[in-house]
């Protein structure tokens, strides 16, 4: 597997733990519609929370949140749609970034934006 495959897939599975620290219900991790991809679905009071996740290993050329851009939002929001079809219990949504920067095998900051889209 592929250096920035696996810091995604930790950076996942961080933000997930973290959320669910946070008292989110984690629903779904890499939940798919077609090509597209939800990184996490949770809920949390009366919401369902669209969360994309981004890891990086160095802050140098931009903050992981700052790589969220049109087209991935986009992306999200289809997917999003997909899911509410296929879930209609679900009616208030959000959609959040939860920013993962890495030292090596450590967590060096960890950001949730909340409503960020």
């Amino acid at each position: 597997m592929a250096k920035h495959s696996e810091i995604g897939i930790k950076g996942e599975q961080i933000a997930a733990d973290f959320l669910q620290n946070k008292g989110y219900k984690i629903i779904h991790c890499n939940w798919r519609s077609g090509k597209k991809e939800v990184d996490i679905v949770a809920a949390t009071a009366n919401l369902v929370v669209f969360v994309e996740v981004k890891t990086r290993s160095s802050a140098t050329l931009l903050f992981p949140e700052e790589t969220v851009n049109r087209k991935k939002q986009t992306n999200l929001r289809e997917a999003a749609e997909a899911f509410l079809a296929q879930n209609e219990d679900y009616k208030n949504v959000r959609f959040d970034i939860v920013s993962v920067l890495m030292n090596g095998e450590h967590v060096k900051e960890i950001i949730h934006f909340e409503e960020a889209f």
